[in-house]
């Protein structure tokens, strides 16, 4: 059987008006739903839209899906949430679970199809607990290196400027070691306003209504169950969940307990301002009686290794410079996107039938051992 690939959008307004119209169906269980949107810089008609739904006779959990983040990686977020409506909001029970979803948080990157905001921020690196506790440098090795990661000037000759990239990663991994540039790379900056990996000078909207959310929800429910969607990282076509070390079980735990191989831990030493990491600090400290569930799922594209690595990089750091500098060949400037668009939002049909199995198995192995569905 051939999969529903009408699912996947082909433009943020599609997106959008698909989610909206799921409002009818989730009132068939929940009478009280609501559809909210929040309007995301003034002027321009980008909203984030979010279905909420107080479970009926007992709060006693509430599913949290979150879509959206970065921008361009919204896309197969929503066609994981129109898979979910489909085929599992039946198994939900309206009296003791509620229900919140959220459609594209970042509605100016998902338009136009870039991964971070309107202010160049990737909104997963600005969401920090304490603002006051990471100074303006603290990712040393991407100061180090920051010829790496800022533009200089227009693209001209695609080529010999990948060329020039290749060779000048390739010195600085010979100087600093691989780790240092993953390190680099990995844990956000929020001293160059115009870099890649770039995690504000300020709380962004976006940051702002999201943490409003996890405030309500972890001060409402006894359980909170949460799922946020994202691709590129793990293996290709392929679902990999990503936890914050904050979870307090280890990789291996919750490989046995949920039945997933692709399972990774981060740090927050190493990976600034992240939104579940933030989650899991806020209930930690101020909701320390809710339990909390809450990952990242990534639908792996480039794959995993030094070499897939290598392209991811070459790709956000060529795609970053075109949008500040622009390209002097319109060839050029399409190859970019297009590579840019095949590790975030592929167009091949193998990857969206992936997308929606492997969401499928995500959604399984995780809501039927939390007993929402």
């Amino acid at each position: 059987m051939s999969e529903p690939l009408h699912y996947f959008p082909k433009s943020y307004e599609e997106s959008r008006a698909a989610f909206r119209s799921h409002l009818d169906k989730i009132k068939e269980k929940w009478p009280e739903a609501e559809l909210i949107s929040e309007t995301i810089s003034a002027g321009e008609d980008n909203t984030i839209d979010m279905i909420y739904a107080n479970a009926r006779k007992s709060k006693e959990k509430v599913l949290f899906f979150t879509s959206g983040e970065h921008g361009i990686e919204g896309y197969a977020g929503a066609a994981v949430i129109n898979l979910f409506v489909d085929e599992y909001l039946e198994q939900m029970d309206p009296d003791t679970t509620g229900i919140c979803v959220i459609h594209g948080l970042n509605p100016w990157g998902m338009r136009n199809f870039r991964r971070v905001n309107e202010n160049n921020v990737d909104l997963n690196r600005n969401q920090l607990y304490d603002e006051g506790s990471v100074p303006e440098d603290v990712n040393k090795y991407y100061e180090k290196e920051s010829e790496l990661f800022l533009p200089n000037g227009a693209i001209t000759d695609l080529t010999r400027d990948k060329n020039e990239l290749h060779a000048q990663l390739t010195k600085a991994l010979a100087k600093e070691g691989y780790s240092a540039i993953k390190e680099a790379k990995g844990m956000g900056q929020f001293e160059f306003e115009k870099g890649v990996y770039y995690g504000g000078n300020k709380e962004e909207e976006s940051a702002v209504f999201l943490k409003k959310m996890q405030h309500r929800l972890l001060s409402e429910y006894s359980k909170v169950i949460h799922m946020d969607w994202h691709t590129a990282l793990g293996p290709t076509n392929e679902i990999t969940m990503v936890a914050s070390e904050l979870e307090e079980r280890d990789e291996d735990e919750l490989k046995s307990f949920y039945g997933m191989k692709n399972i990774q831990k981060f740090t927050p030493k190493k990976v600034k301002g992240d939104s579940t990491n933030h989650f899991h600090k806020l209930r930690k400290e101020e909701y320390p009686d809710t339990k909390l569930f809450s990952a990242l799922f990534e639908f792996g594209t480039f794959g995993e290794g030094k070499k897939a690595e290598l392209r991811e990089f070459t790709t956000i750091v060529l795609e970053n410079r075109l949008y500040w500098e622009g390209a002097e060949k319109e060839e050029d400037r399409q190859w970019i996107l297009d590579e840019f668009k095949a590790m975030f939002y592929p167009q091949e049909q193998e990857w969206r039938e992936a997308v929606l199995k492997e969401g499928r198995f995500g959604i399984e192995a995780v809501l039927k051992k939390e007993e929402i569905i």
